[in-house]
């Protein structure tokens, strides 16, 4: 019993340690003033690799902003009836970044950073659009025939394995990323199914048990038949964000007289010109970074499993579509709920955080069925990502345990089970396992993609030479 205590003790400690190293603040910035600027590993990972990727493919979200937009409407190639098509990789991988980071993080970004953390939220998307061109071109390089599903598959797994490995071997760095995948992904399941039922219960007084076991439900519908979830996310995704938009759009047009205001006030306290108190521009800075990082998922690799799938005739189409999903998570989804909670009299919203703040924020728009309609769409948003996580996984799970049914069958209800546990209560341990999961995840993928990237820059510059003939 001891040596079990003390194995467990020395797991905690390890667990606690990698925590650390990736969330934690690694290093410290002084500022004037006596504030200062604590800076994570995966920040400082993802920002320099973001500006490096960024100015080694010349701003594409600014440059070539129409042709992302046009190909969003290129039709699909009807001779590969089990791909997807560009459109639908882009649809697949915006099901899991409009996610509860959309809601949930942004709140925690302006509650922690003020207004300033939306401005920070932005800047972060314009390098992020460059590195999720990098990893979804790298993807589109390096997929293979998917002999279960038809179509394709890939992602990081695969050009790790392609650029470390030798002899025909897994490479452990591609082993340990599939691993991260999958650990991180469960986590998601359970903070989606807790998420869901205490939204559900605030807004409508319905027990956890229940939503659970109808969200579980629906759920197993989807992601247990071999070729459904595309054809729900198809429908599913375009709607609820083309609806959210409107509201948020609807919100503004009744407060157009408050937008400079808005606006002075996202700029000056994005500089911490208006906060004088200590720790006031760090807090703006760091926390719409690290929010604006982990909505958009850039550069962690979850992404490039939707491009890998996508049966796109040049690479660069699905880099370009993927960086165009990055605008519409952080631009336009996350500026959507920084402007619900920004444009709502500041008076009746103060001292409140996290949900509550955005829930009283839709209340003083539209009444009580500004709640309801926030718990609604946190139900949509969530919902589409646990369906888009598990259509990531079918690569991972793949290169990890083969080409079997049977391993994506027990890993589909594993995760099944992991929104069931999660709608009942909230575990923080599991949930930090999803925390664990993705920074691996991200440390894993930038060892790839940053001496990989001259691949995709090459396929960029073929690519633009091809339109202008």
């Amino acid at each position: 019993m001891a040596i079990i205590t003390a194995i467990s003790n020395l797991l905690m400690a390890v667990f606690k340690a990698v925590m650390n190293l990736l969330w934690g603040d690694l290093i410290t910035i002084p500022l004037p003033g006596g504030s200062s600027i604590g800076i994570s590993l995966l920040v400082l990972l993802l920002i320099p690799a973001g500006i490096f990727f960024t100015i080694r493919t010349r701003f594409p979200l600014i440059r070539l902003f129409p042709e992302m937009v046009r190909l969003s409407f290129e039709e699909k190639d009807e001779k590969q009836k089990d791909a997807l098509s560009g459109l639908q990789a882009l649809i697949l991988s915006t099901a899991t970044r409009v996610g509860m980071g959309n809601m949930v993080g942004v709140v925690a970004a302006i509650s922690a950073g003020g207004a300033g953390a939306v401005f920070w939220m932005w800047i972060t998307a314009l390098v992020g659009s460059s590195t999720a061109f990098v990893e979804a071109t790298l993807a589109q390089l390096h997929k293979e025939k998917d002999p279960i599903y038809g179509g394709y598959r890939g992602g990081p797994t695969h050009y790790l394995q392609n650029f470390y490995g030798k002899g025909g071997k897994k490479h452990i760095l591609a082993i340990l990323f599939g691993l991260a995948c999958l650990v991180c992904w469960c986590g998601i399941s359970q903070v989606i199914g807790n998420s869901v039922s205490s939204s559900l219960e605030n807004a409508f007084n319905i027990p956890p048990i229940w939503s659970t076991v109808v969200l579980v439900a629906l759920a197993a519908v989807i992601v247990l038949r071999k070729n459904a979830t595309m054809k729900v996310l198809d429908i599913m995704v375009p709607i609820m964000a083309v609806f959210y938009i409107l509201v948020t759009f609807y919100i503004i047009i009744t407060n157009a007289s408050a937008l400079p205001a808005v606006f002075t006030r996202i700029i000056e306290e994005a500089f911490g010109l208006r906060q004088m108190v200590a720790g006031g521009f760090g807090a703006a800075l760091m926390n719409g970074v690290k929010r604006g990082l982990f909505s958009n998922e850039a550069g962690c690799g979850s992404a490039p499993c939707a491009a890998a799938a996508a049966n796109v005739d040049h690479p660069a189409k699905a880099g370009l579509l993927q960086s165009f999903g990055v605008f519409i998570d952080t631009i336009v989804i996350c500026t959507c709920t920084s402007m619900i909670m920004l444009l709502a009299p500041q008076d009746k919203i103060a001292g409140l955080e996290g949900m509550q703040l955005l829930q009283e924020a839709m209340r003083c728009h539209f009444g009580d069925i500004g709640v309801i309609f926030i718990a609604v769409t946190l139900w949509l948003f969530s919902f589409s990502t646990f369906v888009g996580v598990l259509y990531y996984a079918r690569s991972n799970v793949a290169f990890l345990f083969g080409d079997s049914m049977k391993a994506q069958f027990i890993f589909k209800l594993w995760a099944l089970l992991m929104l069931f546990i999660g709608g009942l209560a909230a575990y923080t341990f599991v949930w930090d396992l999803g925390d664990l999961g993705i920074g691996l995840m991200t440390v894993f993928n930038m060892l790839a993609i940053i001496p990989m990237s001259g691949q995709a820059v090459k396929a960029l510059k073929e690519y633009e030479q091809l339109r202008k003939r």
